[in-house]
This record gives structure tokens, C-alpha cells and sequence, in this order.
């Protein structure tokens, strides 16, 4: 493990030494196999084209491995990955902004993140149309997968003992060529057209957990040029905490080196929790080089920094002081959020499972990201929960040996145990219990689900199960209190720009139907 962090540590010296320069790739195929309707939305008819793209690479780019890997009869080195294409029907139609989803371990993200329904939350890989936002919104979405065991056909080569060597690096490349493909080409190399030619006016990067690592750390890197340009105008970075992803690096596989993480059993996994850990250092490298850095909305949640050391992300590796956020950045937390919404209660939990559903405010955040590049309007200023040093409970994740003077914090919390600042959400500002706590066991899963524990009915229940938090009845008048509070937050959230409309009159009608207030029934029988 240490060997390949040492590589790791080196490339990374490398390519701030060699500045990466405009890349010299390109896109020789877009190969599509299947052509489906996907729907009728608001914006008009789309599309799910699925297929590969196929692409070649210069040697002489500075990703590690690549000067030995096989080469064309061009001299140049091949790959291929899968893509998935959901996009209007008609040809130039849609708001033209191409939104670029990067999956997570071979799993499609863009319809979880954004279309996912209030009661039914997506998991990663569906292709579900869920709500529909993204569609209804115009939004073209490329699915482009990278990663090594996981639709990618990398690069690679025969070492001196006969052993294959994948250049897992190339991902980024990947990636950066098929988005730079379909915003400004017309034609792939063998005449193909691009089905988005002229349709693209903005390009957005998403990218959850560990491909919102993969999104720093392919802009830390250099990979956001490409041809002398930009590629991604914004990226939209979800519950990456202050981790970066090690596939700068060459890898035996069979699966990627960018599956990893630092967690409780292992606290001293290297290359994630690496130097740079704040978002506003990366930004520096990058503007080092001269490049201009994209607008960037980052998300965390409750359990990233209880189980991702997240604060690392805001103090860096050592104090407690937060380091400056650049000006082209806005980080949000999400009060009582958890990293994964689970759709179902694992088994191997203690409790029951996180269950905020904290997709508005993604669709809100996209909405906020697009009219940021597009018309230069300010998003809401970063709104973080405020941090303490974290104690013996509930647990967090501690710091590694090899940043000594790291302090992890935790949210600071209410007398219910609610985490104070941050994004409210209605569910959350009027709550009906305690969310985002700890899960046990400390399983990768458990860690990331978090907890949601009710409050009691009523006063009476709450004192015999010794629950110090006000119960329901002692905290809501009736329905209508209830409903009224949780109407006047959503307001709130559309005001600042955290919620849709729509999206505020979905959370009100739950709250009218929240079955803690039914009514009695009544018999209608003749007397």
C-alpha cells in the first residue's frame, strides 16, 4: 500500500510540475447500439441511446503508464467505455446544458440524485424517470463510465514479470474527452455525428461520493482542459468530504484502486485523505497553472463527518479554524442529511436508516449552478453547520497517524439531537425526530445510512421510555400548527433558493397527510 501511495504522491508532483497543458485526444468513435424512447416531459420527448465511446491517447500525456501501454498504428494508445445517453428526441432541443453524471463503481447516479421521488428514494444505477426533473428542466445527460472492472476498457501493459498493468488513470481522460466530444464536436474521426452538434451551450460535471473525489481530483490533476478549453463550466460535487481518488496510478485489478476508503476498521487507508484536503487549495493549483476554475456546488451531510472526516475538508489537516472558500465555490451541508438514503433498512444495522430525503435540494442546487454559469447570478452564500471536536459519542471516524496535527470535528447538535445550521429542510426545521445520528454497527454501510429516531406520540410514552425530547402532542398544537410550520419553512428554502415550488408543494402535502394526526374514523351506518 505504501508503494502505491508513493506513486500516487509522485504523480501528483508530476503533473503540477508538467502543468498538463491542452490534452491531445480525441474521440474516434461514438459507437450506439440501442436507440429507446425514454419519455414525454415537459421540455418535449426524450431519448436513451446506449453504447460505447471509443477514443485514443497520446503517450506522452502524463498519466502514469501510459508511455508503456500498447499502442495503435497510429502510435497512439486506445480505450474504450460504455455511454448512456439521455437526451431530447429532437435534435437541438432541451436548455442547453449538458449535464455529465459520472458513476459510482459502475452505477449511474444522475437519475438518483436528481429525479428521485420523495418516498421511494433511487439508489444508484436505476434509470428510473422518477420525478422527471431533469427532463422536465431540459437537462441533456451523459452517463460516461470510467473505472477500471466497471465499463471502462482501459488502457495496458506487460511488466518485466509478465504481470498486466491497467493505466487507471486514463479514466479521467475518459471522461474529459467524451464531454468535450459532445459539447464542441460535430463529428466523431470516422464521421459519425454527434447527436448533441450545436445543441450544448454549458457543461456541468456530477459527481456523488466517490466520484465527487473523482471530479477534484481530475480538476486538481489538469483534466478540465482540453484543446486550449474548459471542460466542465461547473461541477456539482456530492458528499465527497475532503477526499481525493488515487487512480493516478497503475493497477493489477480486478477492481479499481479507486474502491477504497479510510473507514473504521481501517482508519489508515492512504490516498484519499491527502494533501491538498480543502476545496480552496485545489482551486489554488489550478489557478496556478492559469486555468480558470469552474463553478462548483459542494454538498455534505451529517454522517460525512462523523464517518468521512469531512471537517478535514474545511480546516484542512490541522486546527480547528475553517480555511477560506474561493469565490467560484458555494458548500452547502444538509442538516439531518445522511450520505445514502436507504431505500430499504439494512439488516446488519442497529437502528432505523437516515431517511431525510435531501434531493430538492440537489435539483434546487442544479437549478442554482446552470443560471450561475449561464447568467453569472450569485447562488446563496455557503451555509455549513457549525463544528465541535468530536468525542467518544457518538464515535466518528478518527483522524490517520500520518496527519498528526488533524482535529476531526462533528456537527454541533440541539437538545433533540438535531445538528444546529446548515440547510433546514422542512422535514428538518419542523421535526417529527432526531436525524442524521450514528448507525451501529460501524459497517461501511451502517456508517453511511446514519439513523432517524422518532419522537414519542405524547408526553406520557416519551416519560416511560425515559425520552428527554418533547413528544409530538407537546409540540404541535394540531394538524394544521404543523402544516403551517412546515409551509412557512418550505417558503423559506424557495426564497433563498434552496427548493423548487414544486417541490415545497410535495413536502406540504406530506405533511397534510402525515398519519400521526388522522382523525378518528366516523361511522357512517344508519342509526
Amino acid at each position: 500500500m505504501l508503494n502505491r501511495f508513493a506513486g500516487f504522491a509522485a504523480t501528483l508532483l508530476l503533473s503540477m510540475l508538467a502543468g498538463l497543458g491542452p490534452a491531445n485526444a480525441e474521440v474516434s468513435r461514438l459507437e450506439i447500439a440501442s436507440k429507446m424512447p425514454f419519455g414525454s416531459f415537459r421540455a418535449g420527448d426524450y431519448v436513451i441511446w446506449q453504447g460505447k465511446v471509443h477514443g485514443d491517447l497520446s503517450p506522452q500525456e502524463p498519466i502514469p503508464g501510459l508511455d508503456k501501454a500498447t499502442r495503435n498504428v497510429r502510435g497512439r494508445v486506445d480505450y474504450s467505455a460504455r455511454i448512456v445517453l439521455i437526451i431530447p428526441a429532437e435534435q437541438g432541443g432541451g436548455n442547453g446544458t449538458l449535464l455529465v453524471d459520472v458513476p459510482n463503481r459502475g452505477r449511474a447516479y444522475a437519475q438518483a440524485l436528481y429525479n428521485s421521488p420523495r418516498d421511494e428514494p433511487f439508489q444508484s444505477g436505476t434509470f428510473e424517470q422518477g420525478t422527471g426533473f431533469l427532463q422536465d428542466y431540459g437537462y441533456s445527460v451523459a452517463e460516461v463510465y470510467w473505472e477500471l472492472g466497471q465499463g471502462a476498457d482501459l488502457p495496458s501493459f506487460i511488466d518485466a514479470e509478465g504481470k498486466k498493468h491497467y493505466v487507471e488513470g486514463a479514466g479521467f481522460a475518459i471522461v474529459r474527452d467524451a464531454a468535450d466530444f459532445l459539447a464542441h464536436a460535430s463529428a466523431d474521426s470516422a464521421g459519425a455525428a454527434n447527436p448533441l452538434k450545436g445543441a450544448v451551450s454549458r457543461t456541468i460535471a456530477a459527481g456523488k461520493s466517490q466520484d465527487g473525489r473523482f471530479l477534484k481530483t481530475f480538476l486538481l490533476h489538469g483534466f478540465n482542459m482540453a484543446g486550449g478549453r474548459r471542460v466542465f463550466d461547473g461541477m456539482h460535487v456530492f458528499v465527497s468530504a475532503a477526499g481525493l481518488l488515487p487512480i493516478m496510478q497503475t493497477g493489477t485489478g480486478p477492481e479499481s484502486s479507486g474502491n477504497g476508503t479510510p473507514n473504521f476498521p481501517n482508519p489508515e487507508f492512504r490516498g484519499v485523505n491527502e494533501d491538498p484536503l480543502t476545496i480552496g487549495d485545489i482551486v489554488a493549483r489550478v489557478e496556478a497553472r492559469g486555468e480558470v476554475p469552474p463553478k462548483m456546488i459542494l454538498i455534505n451531510s451529517v454522517t460525512d463527518y462523523y464517518s468521512l472526516r469531512a471537517s478535514l475538508g474545511r480546516t484542512g489537516a490541522s486546527g480547528t479554524a475553517d480555511r477560506p472558500i474561493p469565490p467560484n465555490v458555494r458548500m452547502y451541508d444538509i442538516a439531518g442529511g445522511s450520505h445514502v438514503i436507504a431505500a430499504k433498512p439494512p439488516a446488519e444495522c442497529n437502528m432505523p436508516p437516515g431517511r431525510l430525503d435531501w434531493a430538492p435540494v440537489s435539483r434546487a442546487g442544479l437549478v442554482l449552478l446552470d443560471t450561475w454559469i449561464a447568467t453569472n447570478t450569485q447562488p446563496p452564500a455557503n451555509e455549513l453547520m457549525p463544528l465541535e471536536p468530536a468525542g467518544a459519542e457518538p464515535p466518528a471516524l478518527r483522524a490517520p497517524a500520518h496527519l498528526p496535527a488533524a482535529v476531526i470535528q462533528v456537527p454541533k447538535r440541539d437538545a433533540d439531537g438535531n445538528a444546529i445550521g446548515g440547510v433546514r429542510l422542512p422535514d428538518i426545521a419542523v421535526p417529527f425526530g432526531t436525524h442524521g445520528g450514528q448507525n451501529m454497527p460501524h459497517t461501511f454501510i451502517c456508517s453511511l445510512v446514519g439513523s432517524y429516531t422518532a419522537f414519542a406520540a405524547t408526553k406520557a410514552q416519551r416519560e416511560a421510555a425515559g425520552d428527554a425530547r418533547l413528544s409530538i402532542a407537546e409540540r404541535y398544537r394540531n394538524r394544521d400548527d404543523y402544516v403551517n410550520r412546515i409551509r412557512i419553512a418550505a417558503q423559506d428554502l424557495i426564497q433563498r433558493g434552496f427548493l423548487l415550488p414544486e417541490d415545497a408543494a410535495v413536502i406540504v402535502q406530506a405533511a397534510a397527510a402525515n398519519p400521526a394526526f388522522a382523525v378518528p374514523a366516523v361511522s357512517t351506518a344508519p342509526r
